[in-house]
């Protein structure tokens, strides 16, 4: 009898497939609109292992302690305001009030909601244009968006960008990287399996070059490869 391939496995959910949340700082969001005014002063710098980029413990006037993603060129003791109109690197504000050709990041899908776009280590948005109703944003993949001109974003580009130029050098280095978001590594491929793991696996031979196509009515762990394909061998 097979066992269960990865696929099942992974949506059984089991420890070996979840986020290790418990090992994080937390969301890592904006306050609420209610607190737009407000003023905080940077005062540590953290790392997260569910954030590629480094986290700043900023205090705010009313002693509340939270982290946010840390800009380039941020230090400790700088005074960071929320709302307002000061272009700053590491201000949050609201898109209406960002000239266009600002570089943004941790953009709000809807207003309110914490930020969505943006987060990760070297990332950065441009303001393209604004109207009366919404703001155009081009995002990294070179694709325009549309957002609301209440959705807020930080000032400047997410710190951490020079994270690819250091070199894994040893599988070993790889993972305790992908260990750390409790990632599945090494990965092995269908074909290198042996025929107890996997549809694909076996060692009569070496040869993949034809798969056979799996049924609409193929039992759970066998539909791999080309699902019911329309036509197969090669065109002429």
């Amino acid at each position: 009898m097979g066992k269960r391939i990865i696929q099942q496995a992974r949506g059984k959910g089991g420890p070996r497939y979840r986020s290790p949340g418990f090992k994080f700082l937390g969301d890592i969001k904006y306050r609420s609109l209610d607190f737009m005014g407000v003023k905080g002063v940077v005062r540590d710098f953290a790392k997260c292992p569910g954030h590629l980029s480094p986290l700043a413990a900023v205090e705010f006037e009313d002693g509340f302690r939270a982290f946010m993603i840390a800009p380039e060129g941020i230090r400790t003791g700088e005074v960071i305001s929320f709302g307002g109109d000061e272009i700053k690197s590491g201000n949050v504000l609201f898109l209406k009030d960002i000239p266009e050709g600002t570089e943004v990041f941790n953009i709000e899908s809807s207003p309110g909601d914490g930020g969505k776009f943006c987060r990760t280590s070297g990332m950065n948005a441009k303001i393209v244009s604004k109207t009366d109703k919404n703001v155009v944003v081009l995002l990294p993949s070179k694709k325009k968006r549309v957002f609301s001109l209440k959705c807020r974003a930080t000032i400047g580009i997410v710190s951490g960008g020079g994270r690819h130029e250091k070199p894994f050098l040893k599988a070993g280095n790889k993972f305790y990287a992908r260990k750390a978001r409790n990632k599945l590594y090494p990965l092995t491929h269908a074909s290198a399996m042996n025929a107890v793991d996997h549809p694909f696996g076996n060692k009569r031979t070496s040869r993949k070059a034809k798969q056979k196509g799996a049924s609409k009515l193929a039992p759970p762990g066998r539909k791999v490869g080309k699902l019911w394909p329309k036509r197969t061998g090669k065109r002429n």
